[in-house]
This record gives C-alpha cells, sequence and structure tokens, in this order.
C-alpha cells in the first residue's frame, strides 16, 4: 500500500477512534436522569476510557515492535467495533462503561500505530506538516466529539451515538485489514508481564484515587481516595525502576527521556490535555445546567473551537517545519492560559457570544501546541525508540487527560456541595463549582507558559545511535 492511502486510513480510523473518548460529555446529564447515577459516577464513561487507554498504551510500544502493523490495526479496529456494539445495546450503566473500556482499548493501540507509521514513512523536513494531520485527530476529534453527540441527542436517543458510528468503524476494519501493509520490521520481543501489573496498578491506582476524592465530596466513594492514590505512586516508583533496569527489553522504554527536547515537550503536552480534557467535560455540566441550554445549543456553542484546531492544524505544521517550536509554542501557552483565565469568570448570568469566545480562544492557544511539541518529542528520538517514544507520547496524553478530568470534577463537586450546604441555589452553586475549577485550569497554564520557553527543535538523530544524547 503506497504511503499516502496508507496515513489518510490510518488518519481517518483514528479520528473516528479518538471521537468517541468525548462524545458523551453533552449525553452525560441524560445519562444520569436514566441510570439514575451522580455526576461522580458519571464521569467514570470518559475517566474509564482514557484510564484504560493509559494502561494499554504502554503494552502498544512492544505491540509495534513484536506484530506487524496490519495486525495490529485489525486488533484495535476489531476490538473498538466490538466495544461500540456494547455500548449501543447497554441494558445499565454498568455494562455501558464495560463498552467504554473495550473500545479504549482499541483507541489505545491506534495512536500509537498511527504515529510510529509516520516517522517510518516520512522524511524528517515534512514531519512537521504531517504531523499537523495527527494533531486534527488528538485535538479536533476530542473538542467536535461534544458538538456531534449534541447533535445526534437533539433528534435521537444516546444510543444512536454509538449506532451512527458502527458502519464506519465495520468499514474501516474491512478496509485496513484488505490494504494496510506492513513498513516496520517486526522482531522477537519478551513481554515483561510484572511490568505490565505494575502499569495498570500505577496508572490504574493514580486515575482512581483521583477520581475518588470527587466522590468523596458527593459522599460515594466505597474506598478513601489515599488508598488507591498511594498504591499507585509506589507501583509508578516501582514500574519505573523495572523499565530502566530492564533497559532494551522494557515494556516502555524510558531512556527517551534523557533527551532534554522530548521530555520538556511531554510535559507541556501533559499540561494541555489536562486543559483540553477537563474543560470538555466541564462546559457542558455548566451551559446545561447553570444556563439551562439544550444539548444542540451546548454542542454548537462548543463546535466553532473544534473547528479553528481543524483549520490551524495543518498550518501549524507548516510553520513548524519552517520555524520551529518556540515561535509557536510559546504563544500558544500564553494564549490558552488567559482562556482559562477569561472562563473564570463564568456565571449565571454569562452570554453564549462570551463562552463561545472564550472556548475559540482557548483552541487557538491549543492548536499552536499540540504540533510542535509531538513533532518536537518524536523526532529528537533514534530509530529505535520511535515506537516507544510514540507509547510514552500517548500515555502521558491520557493519564494528563485523565487526571485532568478528575480534578476539575473534584473540584467542581467539592465547591458546588460546600455552596449547597451554605444556602445557595442550585444553579449558582454550579456555577461556583466551576469557576473553582477552572482558576485550577488557569494556575496549570500559568506554569506552560514558563516551561514553553525553553522548547527547541530536534537537531538530527543517526539511525543506529544511542538514546543517551545530548540535544538541549
Amino acid at each position: 500500500m503506497r504511503t499516502g492511502p496508507l496515513i489518510a486510513l490510518l488518519t481517518g480510523a483514528a479520528f473516528v477512534v479518538i471521537l468517541n473518548e468525548t462524545i458523551m460529555g453533552v449525553a452525560l446529564p441524560d445519562l444520569m436522569l436514566e441510570f439514575s447515577v451522580p455526576a461522580t459516577t458519571a464521569q467514570w464513561l470518559t475517566t474509564a476510557f482514557l484510564l484504560t487507554m493509559a494502561i494499554v498504551i504502554p503494552i502498544s510500544g512492544w505491540l509495534l515492535t513484536r506484530l506487524p502493523l496490519r495486525t495490529v490495526f485489525v486488533v484495535a479496529m476489531g476490538s473498538f467495533t466490538l466495544g461500540t456494539l456494547i455500548c449501543a445495546l447497554a441494558p445499565v450503566f454498568g455494562v455501558l462503561v464495560a463498552g467504554r473500556v473495550v473500545q479504549a482499548v482499541g483507541t489505545a493501540l491506534m495512536m500509537p500505530l498511527l504515529m510510529t507509521t509516520i516517522l517510518n514513512v516520512v522524511s524528517p523536513h515534512k514531519r512537521g506538516q504531517m504531523m499537523g494531520v495527527v494533531s486534527i485527530v488528538i485535538s479536533v476529534a476530542p473538542a467536535v466529539g461534544p458538538t456531534i453527540s449534541g447533535v445526534v441527542l437533539d433528534q435521537l436517543t444516546w444510543r444512536w451515538m454509538f449506532w451512527l458510528v458502527m458502519p464506519i468503524a465495520v468499514l474501516a476494519l474491512a478496509v485496513g485489514a484488505a490494504l494496510v501493509r506492513n513498513v516496520t520490521d517486526p522482531k522477537a520481543s519478551p513481554l515483561d508481564v510484572v511490568s505490565v501489573v505494575l502499569s495498570a496498578l500505577a496508572f490504574g491506582g493514580l486515575i482512581y484515587g483521583l477520581s475518588s476524592i470527587g466522590e468523596s465530596a458527593a459522599g460515594h466513594t466505597p474506598v478513601a481516595p489515599w488508598i488507591p492514590l498511594v498504591i499507585g505512586a509506589l507501583a509508578l516508583a516501582a514500574f519505573v525502576q523495572r523499565q530502566l533496569s530492564l533497559t532494551t527489553r522494557a515494556l516502555l522504554d524510558l531512556r527517551a527521556f534523557a533527551t532534554p527536547t522530548f521530555s520538556i515537550a511531554v510535559l507541556l503536552v501533559a499540561v494541555s490535555m489536562m486543559a483540553l480534557f477537563g474543560t470538555l467535560i466541564l462546559l457542558p455540566i455548566y451551559l446545561q445546567t447553570a444556563l439551562g441550554l439544550s444539548t444542540l445549543a451546548t454542542g454548537l456553542i462548543l463546535l466553532p473551537g473544534g473547528l479553528v484546531m481543524g483549520l490551524l492544524a495543518p498550518v501549524v505544521g507548516l510553520l513548524f517545519d519552517r520555524y520551529g517550536p518556540r515561535p509557536l509554542v510559546a504563544p500558544g501557552a500564553l494564549v490558552a492560559c488567559v482562556a482559562l483565565w477569561g472562563m473564570t469568570t463564568f456565571d449565571i448570568g454569562t452570554g453564549r457570544g462570551s463562552v463561545i469566545a472564550a472556548h475559540v480562544v482557548l483552541s487557538v492557544g491549543l492548536a499552536l501546541m499540540f504540533t510542535p511539541l509531538l513533532t518536537s518529542a518524536l523526532g529528537s528520538l533514534p530509530h529505535a525508540l520511535y515506537s516507544h517514544g510514540s507509547a510514552i507520547v500517548g500515555t502521558v496524553q491520557q493519564v494528563a487527560g485523565a487526571a485532568g478530568t478528575a480534578l476539575f470534577v473534584t473540584v467542581m463537586t467539592r465547591t458546588s456541595t460546600a455552596a449547597l450546604d451554605d444556602g445557595v441555589d442550585p444553579l449558582t452553586s454550579v456555577a461556583d463549582g466551576v469557576h473553582a475549577a477552572l482558576m485550577w485550569g488557569g494556575i496549570i497554564s500559568a506554569a506552560a507558559v514558563l516551561l514553553a520557553l525553553f522548547v527547541r527543535r530536534p537537531k538530527p538523530v543517526v539511525v543506529d545511535q544511542v538514546v543517551e544524547q545530548d540535544l538541549v
């Protein structure tokens, strides 16, 4: 299969699967009523999705090294298609969450597969432009998810968000199974089961602990939040230690972090994903609960921001190829920071135009950051670490997204509950909670502005060179 059609197929498939990360956001109020669950429980439709990805993505580095590209693609799209069917037929909330988990397995494999393929078939001087296309998938698909679900929910039930995706998923699976050919060099590599277990405990414990803090604020937590947080932190320390000791046999080769360009870019990607997913789950709740808007109106309000991201991504990629990352990332971080602080002024009297404007400004800032950061991070690594670098970036994205979701909802829930206890009316209490959560987003984004000043263009790396190279 020629390079162009191959990347087009993988990009299209990735867009469809990543879209489902946030497609449930606008549907949360309806699902909370239908299944009689609170917001802190309903958020697990997104958090469980992201958490599963964070657990599976580290394994993707090993899979892409061990298995042919076509095999990984079939497994990814097959899992996503099965999960979509389970969600569409789900009779109870627990089954719906289970379907989301199965979907997430496929999604977790698709993004590292796409990025590894690009790194293997696209020359370095054109990677910025191609990573601009990848940025559309990573940032625009989640951004337009609420819009698509809002349009669907205005006319149909939430189950149609999955039934409409089914034929697209089946078509992508069939075409990919028939046409995708391998562009990598699979080699025998043992799977370290201990690393897999430690990875699941580490990322699962941390994200579950963060989400439990929100549930404890509403009085719905079965386990004290500090327990999974401590388990997750200890498991993460053990996981890191084991990966460093295994070196070339590591499940996730952490020697990639020996490259300063990679480390700084990945840290900024984490901050960006926290802001993106935190606001994507908060804004629908704010618009529908505090402002009383319909799902359709909510989706349409969030649409301009998603479109702006899509239009800017290829342009930013071209600018990166010409000027490098710093002229794009530093202004982007500043713009995103201004937007998040602007959102802290939202209350029950805020007009729709103000919400649209703030969301568009945030989208512009994130669009200026995503492509340069991804290209700088992965382009700074030697060829042997492409699959592991893609897996690390994907893992960080999803853990940060899940952490951002958990953090924002936790702060919102705690603040709203406290306001209700003080006698504040329900609408104002929700607005107060959103304000407090976005304050945290503003603080985090302010740190990103400082980090952005240290981003550098990656220097060319020799194909067979070892990892330990200073690329400041």
